[in-house]
């Protein structure tokens, strides 16, 4: 016996070790948990796929067509507080003495071509008596304003100089979050300046600020001046126009949103070829579908907005819509947001017909409307 346990244990006793071995490695062939964590291990970058250390070309590409904005306009208000009683008013009538000043502010502005035309936001020029254009080359000139889009706040200037440089356009509809962004303007007047950040995120609407809504936002410091500035992406391509700010102080706080500039190359054309933008106009007023809503009409998770109302004699009215009508789509588009559906609208050529499918007392109906041109008033 104790000579066969000296033939057998050696080989009984590797076995038992390269067991051991195995189950430490493999332990779910024998039902035990892994107790090692499976990383991933990034691939190596050439250098081709690094990012840059610096941004400058992008920015000598860039900055030559953005300019520094200095408006000014006359404002007259009373020259007493007193005279604003209205016992002065009713004796003394508007004949009242007022005092006049000028007020000055400041923005940025997008050369768009070399024949002079810039865009810029419409909040930045509205009002204004005089617009002074400075370029980055030292150069200063009166702008004329060609036409403004208050629903898109976006505006065309006209300056008439020689040599003028152009940005070049990039694909606002390809951009992706987390891309690189570069916001060039003229915050507090300090002069071009340039700050750097990410695409946040995309198709920004809802907030608030303008008719119609498609806000690229980024983190790249935007500031009271940066309105109307150019917001490239890291080869110095435009990508937006910079607009408005998200801020309880007023200064930066890394939430910045910009025109995408497929949009605001839409209005810019228009309102060079027609002095104005022109939008399809339904003539209604809708809200959304909610949960409540949606149990009330029957409907289980199909998209739909509501009719909440109709104007008189528009292209709604005469199509037979009615307020309490659930719109399911229109041109065979879902109508599951209502401020989409309103812009699919102003996009549609004044004069073509489109297919609006309807649920009405729980029965579809199928309804076909000659869409308007959108008067300069709020409402679609």
């Amino acid at each position: 016996m104790p000579q066969a346990l000296r033939f057998l244990g050696w080989p009984l006793l590797v076995g038992v070790l390269f067991a051991l071995l195995l189950i430490q490695r493999y332990p779910q062939w024998v039902g035990l948990p892994r107790q090692d964590v499976q990383l991933v291990q990034a691939p190596l970058y050439s250098r081709l796929q690094e990012g840059p250390v610096s941004y400058a070309e992008a920015v000598d590409i860039a900055s030559p067509a953005v300019a520094n904005l200095y408006t000014t306009k006359l404002v007259s208000k009373p020259a007493h507080p007193l005279f604003e009683d209205p016992t002065f008013r009713r004796f003394f009538g508007d004949n009242l003495p007022r005092q006049q000043r000028m007020e000055s502010s400041l923005g940025s502005a997008v050369l768009l071509s070399r024949e002079g035309y810039l865009l810029t936001n419409n909040h930045v020029v509205s009002g204004a008596d005089q617009i002074v254009v400075a370029l980055k080359d030292g150069r200063e000139t009166l702008a004329r304003v060609i036409g403004n889009d208050p629903e898109t706040d976006l505006a065309v200037l006209k300056i008439d100089l020689p040599n003028l440089p152009a940005i070049t356009l990039g694909r606002s509809d390809s951009i992706r979050i987390g891309d690189v962004t570069l916001a060039i303007g003229n915050p507090f007047g300090v002069g071009q300046t340039v700050t750097m950040g990410i695409i946040s995120a995309t198709g920004r609407n809802q907030l608030g600020l303008n008719t119609y809504e498609d806000f690229i936002q980024t983190d790249a410091a935007i500031n009271p001046g940066n309105s109307g500035g150019a917001l490239v992406d890291a080869h110095g391509n435009l990508v937006g126009i910079n607009t408005a700010i998200f801020s309880k102080s007023g200064g930066s706080q890394g939430i910045g949103f910009a025109i995408p500039v497929k949009l605001a190359m839409e209005v810019m054309q228009a309102i060079i070829e027609h002095g104005q933008v022109i939008r399809g106009y339904l003539g209604v007023e809708v809200q959304p579908l909610t949960p409540e809503l949606a149990e009330s009409f029957g409907l289980d998770g199909r998209p739909g907005i509501v009719v909440a109302g109709v104007y008189r004699d528009g292209p709604a009215q005469r199509a037979g819509l009615q307020p309490g009508d659930l719109i399911l789509s229109i041109d065979g588009e879902p109508a599951s947001d209502g401020r989409r559906s309103m812009n699919q609208v102003a996009r549609t050529k004044p004069g073509d017909k489109i297919r609006i499918d309807v649920l009405r007392n729980g029965k579809p109906l199928q309804l076909t409307a000659e869409i308007g041109i959108r008067p300069p008033v709020n409402g679609n």
